[in-house]
């Protein structure tokens, strides 16, 4: 059950990050705060499909 999902900075709209996320155990759409390099600053990036 585990699937990779891609993390999106919400403002620059970048796509960063992947990482694996078991939807078995979470069932919720991730929020991790992350650095983005194009912002160049901590933001809290969001799962898109």
């Amino acid at each position: 059950m585990q699937n990779y999902v891609t993390l999106q900075c919400p403002d620059c709209k970048e796509k960063n990050y992947t990482v694996i996320r078991n939807k078995k155990n979470n069932k919720e759409k991730l929020n991790i705060k992350k650095y983005c390099p194009r912002c160049k600053k901590h933001t809290v990036h969001k799962e898109i499909k």
